[in-house]
Parts: structure tokens; C-alpha cells; sequence
């Protein structure tokens, strides 16, 4: 056997896990840290109980198994074994485990101190799945509450696992690997927009082989082509089936691939050269044998979190420039490679540089529910990334409409049993609730929608499913054949973990289970719009057959955050709502503000999430629902001070200016406190019509106390006494305060009038009450251009008192008789 890489940094590694019992091991793909460590612990004795070892894929986890078997001389099964969804070899023999990562939560979940585990290894931590980061957190709180003996080390292929070895409180080992150099060749320019990736991946997978070819036995070496999913590859092997020469081998490479097919892409090839069309699963979880020339898309599959199916799904993004350099490596494993980039060397700047981690992106409702099954919240345990809280608490509200959650977060019965199932659980509460029944709903919901230029109508797809030749022969949709077979599949086994069930469900009914956050109801309107019970708002094709439908299940849509598009959907009735969300459905007294129609709306009605069951009058309403209703209307249409309430405000804000304490009687002062000064005086107030005119002055007077009062009129009197008795309001509006008043009243007025020692702003006027004169100094104007005044009053008002000294004059408003 070949010497590996890693058998270098094996002593430094086992003494690490001998004084430390923890250790990160940073080593390039390639090196031979997945099928040589966990033999290297088990040779080294560091253990007397198992080893398991955690793989992000059951591919890999297969393959890492087989390959240690092998070395050993065995069958999996015996000294190692795996277990994957699905299958499963392993014996009382078993010392090194291989496992996929959920599995490894499950023996958590159901005995926290891993009788018969003396050590985890987490495989490939460097793609930070989800279940990986929960597996860590899960694993460091068992070694230091129950388990101080259990061994624990993550094995990363980046050069990012300093934060990781921080987190376990862990020595380093660094492998350095072995590798070859490797050509890199990117397009001379960008492909253009209009052109399809495919095609252009074609060519360039034709010309890579054409320029790699040799004339040694070898032709050059294997080649791998990166693509991001089961889709891209199928039609990548279509188009390259009759372009490539005879003795090339297309041989695809992806998850649900049969495992003989996969195992056909990893062995060498007897015969020809191989070229292996992959997923990312061939950057570091595998190892492909006779690779020399790498063919890299540039794209890859994450797990997203996915507004429109309320779930987590597989999006295509670019790739990262970690990525994309863990991929040319493949190229140099054996022998000097060449890569061949489908991007420019210009557009490399603008990659990412490391993949995001999937706690941080995707569906939180799984991670929710495990957390709730552990007993602890998230940050009482060590996550290298903290879960956001508000995808967090999202998750844990859909729980709780689930039934797995209590309203304190508490995990129920039934919420045990859905963590139990490996489906997402909205389809496992589907599955438990309805039945066998439920499964081939279940599995089509967790696949991606079979039908393209279909209309919404989910009972297309399960007709498809039914009989898809039939289907074919009569609809003129296209359809997945191979997305078939496995939803097809995949009901086979869910049907064998599913409830008992409540009985005969319409699809429609059975969805609801699954989203009860996404029954829709028709709005008011001719577009086909709705609102969904968890609040937001879809919308339908206008077109589309089930456009007229009152109620609907929303399945799938755009994800938009304002209005989503629906792309799948079945029709429900309103008794199959009520029957099946009973225990959720209850009336509500709801008396608010509409602004549609500019007044107070009360209605009792049957609500179900934010739709609307049933709809009445509330004819018997509290006063105070009423006026806490009007309050909003308030906001909606402003406020607006005119006369003696604006004259009111603005001796108030005077007299707050100069230092004393009144309420603040500004428009955004009174607008933030209407419920202490305007609630209790909208008695009878409903309709922006009555709201028009209602007279603020009284609701402003109470605001203030009679202390406040007395200083206000002492500070900022509201009107000024003239010499006859009679009250002049005093406007507060200007500079200054100030006043209108008829000349001959101020007759024997000597000393100017003043508020606040503030001399008032006298506008005088004549007997018609027209403005003859502004003053801010009476005894001045009574000595100065009271003559010129007097002399073309006199004129035009004969009968009216024009003394030529008005300060001897006892002032009047009446007129001389007439002779």
C-alpha cells in the first residue's frame, strides 16, 4: 500500500488524543485522513470502545467504510461497519463506526452518555452542516457533564480550523498533503447572458479531453467535472454521449445514484478514460482514482432556507474560491492535471471566500426541535455559530402550531415522536396525523415539484405519480420521470413509519397539516389574491385553475416577502378548515381603525391564524374599544389645532420655552400622548367626519391641572381686559403676543399693555374694524401719529370721537347721535 500524507502527522495526533483527549486535524483532500486516522486510533489502542465517525454523506460514508474494510482484509460489517438512511452494516464485531451526521444526533437524543462510544470523529467539519455544528455542541456538553473520557477531534480540508480548535479547547495537527501541480485555464471572456451554461460546459469538457489526450496507455488520465446537481448532470451525459471519443466513459456520480453506479464512477476504469460527471460530493469527501484533468462549472447546491415551501432546499449558487481550489486539487492527486475553469480569471475576484454555514441559512425547525428534545436553548450550548434568533423563534412558533411544542417551549409527545422520523417536521406531523395514506404526499412535498408549465393544482402532481405513462399520454406537461421514481420510492418507505392515521383525508386536508401557516383564503376582488393564515399575503395566475378557489393550501411559492407566487396548491373547504384546526379556530371581538373606510370597523368574527372563518356586527361594543379604535384613527388622519385650541397650544409652548413645567402641547408632543389627554374625551367619536368636528379645546383644557392653569393665565393670559370690561383674546402665534382692538377703547390708556413683561403687539382699528395702526408703544403713538391718524379718521368716521388728547378721554365704543 502506498504511504499516505497523513502517516507524517499521525504521532503528533495520537499523543494529542492520548494527553489531551481532543485534537482538530487540518489536512488537504487527499491525505488520507478519512480511512487512516480512525484504523491509526484503533491500532494505537486509544479506545477499547467503538470509534464513530461522522460523514456528511451516505456516499461517502459507504465508500470511507468499504475502503478500511478492505485494508483490513475484511467486509464492512466486521472490524468496520456503516450505518446510512436506509442501510445498514454493522455487527458485535463493529469497533470503527461510520455514520451519517443525523444519526449520530439520534444516539444522542436517546442515551446522552454513548454507552459503547469511546470516540467521535467529525469527518469533513469544514462544510459546517447543520447537524454537524448540533452533533459538536451536543458531544462537548456529554464530555464535560457525563463523559470526561470520551475522545472527541474534527478532521477539516480548509485552512479555516483555528476557530474549531478554539471551540473544543483542542491542539492542532496539521497534515501538509501531497499533491502534483495542477495548470489552471479559465475562458478568455465571460460567457454571454443570453448564453446557457450547459452547452458551454459541453464544449468545454470536449475541448479539455481533446487537449489532455496522449498517446500513452492512459489517454491522459480521468477526467472529473463538477456540476451542482442530479439535474445538470443528466443532461451534461445527454450532450456529451455523441460528442466525446469512443473509448471516454461518462460515468454520473451523485447522491441518489445507485451505489453500483457510484461505485462504477470511484474504481479506476479498466478500459478507455473515465469521466466522471459529480456533484461536490467529489471535492473532499471522496476519492476518485486516476483523476488528471478537472472540468469545474463553477456552481454549487446549498442548503437554503426557502420561503416558498416553508422549508429548506437545495439552491445553485457560485461556487467560493475555497471550493473552486479544493476542486483543481483532484487534478494533481497522481500526477501533474490541468483545470479548466468556466469563468474568467477576472470574475474569480468576486467569489466568496469561504461557503457560509448552514446554521445560518437554512430552516431552523429541525434544530429547533432537537433542542427542545435536549432540554437546552442554544446558547447554553458551544456552537461555533450561534443560530439567528429570529429564524429561531420563527421556527419555534411553527412547532407550537404543530403540536410539538407547548406556548413555553416545552417539547410534547407528539413532538418526540416527530423528531424520531427523518422527514422535515411539517411532513412528519402530516405523516403521524393522516396515515399511511399521507406518504406518497410526503414524499412529493420533499422533493422538488416534479411538473414544469403545470398550474398550481397539487392533484396534477399526485395524478402523475398515480400513473406517470398515463400522465404523459394525456397532459401536456413535462414531467421528471426519474424525480417520480424516487418520490415513488420514498413513499414505499415512509409508509412503513407512518401513524395510524384519523381516517380518509382529501390531499388538500393532508396538506393543511403539513401548513397550517399556509391556508389561504380569496381576498375581496377579481385578482386571485390571498391571505395566508400565518399572515402574509400569495397570489395566484390569474389564469391558473384554481384561481375562483375560496380556500386553498399554499405548498409552494416565490418566496416573495410581500406578495409570493404561488407555484403549487390544492383547494380546501371550509369545513375540512374547521374540522381539521378546531383546537386553533376561535372567535375574536375586533373592533379597529379601517382606513379603507375612514372609520371605526366592530366585528366578532371566527378567525383561524389571520383568516377569517366567519364575519359579523358586533352591535353591543365597549365605549372604550370604541375610543382605543378612534386613537388609531387619530393617527391615521393627524391632528390639526385651529382657533382657541391653537391659541391654547401656543401660550402653552410660550410659557414652556421660559422654563416652567407644562405638558408639551406640540403636534409630535400631543401625537405621543394622545391616550393621557384625548382618550377619555372621545366619547361618541367613530368616523374621520365626527373626528373633523371635534373641538379639541375642551380635551386641551383638562390636560392641565389647576396649578398649571394658574400659571398659564399668570404667565400667558388667554385674553386681555380692555378699559370697558370686555375680553380680547391675546394671539399667541407671532414673535410676540398680540392683540386687535377698536382705537377709541383705549381711550386713557397711558402706559402700554403688557404680558409676561412683554409689551403686546396692538393692531388698532377702525370703527369698521379695518387696521389703522400697529403699535408696540401707546404713549408714543397717542403723542406722535395719532394727529395724522386723527386727521383722516376724522373724514371718513364723523360720528365717532377723534379727541385730539385720547389720554384724557374716557374710551367708548358708541357713535355721536345723529342731528
Amino acid at each position: 500500500m502506498t504511504r499516505l500524507p497523513i502517516e507524517d502527522a499521525l504521532p503528533e495526533l495520537l499523543d494529542a488524543l492520548r494527553k489531551r483527549g481532543r485534537a482538530v486535524l487540518q489536512a488537504p483532500p487527499g491525505a488520507g485522513k478519512t480511512t487512516r486516522v480512525p484504523l491509526a486510533m484503533l491500532e494505537a489502542g486509544l479506545t477499547a470502545a467503538r470509534i464513530v465517525m461522522l460523514e456528511p454523506r451516505r456516499l461517502a460514508a459507504r465508500a470511507a467504510a468499504e475502503r478500511m474494510a478492505e485494508t483490513l482484509g475484511e467486509r464492512p460489517g466486521e472490524t468496520v461497519g456503516y450505518r446510512v438512511r436506509g442501510d445498514a452494516k454493522v455487527s458485535k464485531s463493529t469497533r470503527i463506526e461510520v455514520v451519517t451526521e443525523g444519526i449520530l444526533t439520534r444516539m444522542l437524543q436517546s442515551d446522552p452518555d454513548l454507552p459503547g462510544v469511546g470516540a467521535v470523529i467529525f469527518d469533513e467539519f469544514h462544510e459546517r452542516s447543520l447537524n454537524a455544528d448540533l452533533g459538536l455542541a451536543l458531544c462537548l456538553e456529554v464530555a464535560g457533564a457525563l463523559r470526561d473520557d470520551l475522545i472527541l477531534m474534527a478532521m477539516s480540508a480548509t485552512l479555516d480550523a483555528g476557530p474549531v480548535a478554539a471551540l473544543m479547547d483542542a491542539p492542532m495537527v496539521t497534515s501538509e498533503g501531497r499533491s502534483y501541480p495542477v495548470e489552471t485555464r479559465w475562458l478568455d471572456r465571460p460567457l454571454p447572458a443570453q448564453a446557457r451554461r450547459a452547452d458551454a460546459l459541453a464544449d468545454l469538457v470536449v475541448q479539455a479531453e481533446k487537449d489532455t489526450r496522449s498517446a500513452d496507455s492512459d489517454q491522459g488520465g480521468g477526467i472529473l467535472v463538477f456540476l451542482p446537481g442530479e439535474g445538470e448532470i443528466r443532461r451534461a451525459a445527454g450532450a456529451l454521449a455523441k460528442r466525446l471519443p469512443g473509448h471516454c466513459h461518462v460515468r454520473p456520480l451523485f447522491g441518489a445514484l445507485p451505489f453500483a453506479d457510484q461505485r462504477a464512477a470511484i474504481q479506476p476504469e479498466k478500459d478507455g478514460r473515465k469521466v466522471v460527471l459529480a456533484t461536490s460530493i467529489a471535492e473532499t469527501s471522496l476519492t476518485i482514482q486516476d483523476i488528471r484533468v478537472v472540468v469545474d462549472m463553477g456552481q454549487a447546491r446549498r442548503a437554503r432556507f426557502d420561503p416558498g415551501s416553508g422549508m429548506s432546499r437545495l439552491v445553485t449558487e457560485k461556487v467560493t474560491r475555497a471550493e473552486a481550489t479544493q476542486r483543481r486539487g483532484r487534478a494533481g492527486r497522481v500526477a501533474e492535471g490541468v483545470c479548466y475553469r468556466l469563468w474568467t480569471k477576472g470574475e474569480e475576484g468576486a467569489l466568496m471566500a469561504f461557503p457560509p454555514a448552514e446554521i445560518e441559512s437554512a430552516d431552523l425547525t429541525d434544530l429547533a426541535l432537537e433542542l427542545a428534545l435536549w432540554g437546552a436553548a442554544p446558547e447554553e450550548l458551544s456552537f461555533l455559530s450561534q443560530p439567528p434568533a429570529g429564524a429561531l423563534s420563527e421556527a419555534q412558533a411553527l412547532l407550537q402550531m404543530l403540536g410539538a411544542l407547548t406556548a413555553q417551549g416545552r417539547i410534547t409527545k407528539h413532538g418526540k415522536a416527530l423528531s424520531a422520523l427523518p422527514l422535515h417536521p411539517r411532513l412528519g406531523h402530516m405523516l403521524l396525523t393522516a396515515g399511511p395514506a399521507a406518504a406518497p404526499l410526503a414524499a412529493l412535498l420533499g422533493e422538488r415539484d416534479p411538473l414544469r408549465g403545470a398550474p398550481a393544482d397539487l392533484s396534477l402532481r399526485l395524478e402523475a405519480l398515480k400513473d406517470p405513462k398515463g400522465f404523459e399520454r394525456k397532459r401536456p406537461y413535462q414531467l421528471n420521470r426519474p424525480a417520480v421514481e424516487r418520490i415513488k420510492s420514498e413513499a414505499r418507505r415512509l409508509e412503513r413509519q407512518a401513524g395510524r392515521g384519523t381516517g380518509m383525508l382529501s390531499p388538500a386536508a393532508m396538506a393543511a397539516l403539513a401548513y397550517p401557516d399556509r391556508v389561504g383564503q380569496r381576498r375581496k376582488g377579481d385578482a386571485p389574491r390571498f391571505v395566508l393564515s400565518g399572515g402574509k399575503g400569495a397570489v395566484l395566475e390569474s389564469s391558473d385553475t384554481l384561481a375562483g378557489a375560496p380556500f386553498i393550501v399554499a405548498l409552494d411559492t416565490d418566496g416573495n416577502p410581500r406578495e409570493a407566487r404561488i407555484r403549487m396548491a390544492a383547494q380546501i373547504s371550509l369545513g375540512e378548515i374547521r374540522a381539521l384546526f378546531a383546537d386553533q379556530t376561535a372567535w375574536n371581538d375586533v373592533c379597529g381603525w379601517s382606513k379603507r373606510d375612514r372609520r371605526v370597523v366592530s366585528r366578532q368574527q371566527e378567525r383561524f391564524g389571520a383568516i377569517v372563518l366567519d364575519d359579523r356586527i358586533w352591535k353591543e361594543v365597549p365605549q372604550d374599544a370604541v375610543a382605543h379604535a378612534m386613537l388609531d384613527g387619530v393617527r391615521d388622519l393627524g391632528l390639526r389645532l385651529t382657533g382657541a385650541a391653537a391659541r391654547l397650544a401656543a401660550r402653552v409652548e410660550l410659557v414652556r420655552a421660559e422654563g416652567h413645567e407644562l405638558p408639551d402641547f406640540t403636534i409630535p408632543g400631543l401625537m405621543d400622548q394622545l391616550e393621557d389627554w384625548l382618550l377619555p374625551m372621545l366619547d361618541g367619536v367613530k368616523s374621520a367626519e365626527e373626528w373633523k368636528r371635534f373641538d379639541l379645546l375642551p380635551a386641551l383644557r383638562a390636560a392641565l391641572n389647576w396649578e398649571q392653569t394658574q400659571l398659564l393665565d399668570r404667565e400667558a393670559p388667554g385674553s386681555f381686559i380692555t378699559p370697558l370690561g370686555r375680553k380680547i383674546p391675546i394671539g399667541y402665534d407671532g414673535e410676540v403676543p398680540e392683540i386687535s382692538v377698536r382705537l377709541q377703547e383705549l381711550f386713557g390708556v397711558s402706559r402700554h399693555p403688557a404680558v409676561g413683561g412683554v409689551p403686546l403687539k396692538i393692531t388698532l382699528l377702525s370703527p369698521a374694524q379695518r387696521p389703522i395702526q400697529i403699535t408696540r408703544d401707546l404713549p408714543g403713538f397717542w403723542a406722535g401719529s395719532y394727529a395724522d391718524v386723527r386727521k383722516d379718521m376724522r373724514a371718513q368716521y364723523p360720528r365717532h370721537p377723534w379727541p385730539e388728547d385720547p389720554t384724557r378721554e374716557d374710551p367708548t365704543l358708541r357713535a355721536k347721535r345723529r342731528k
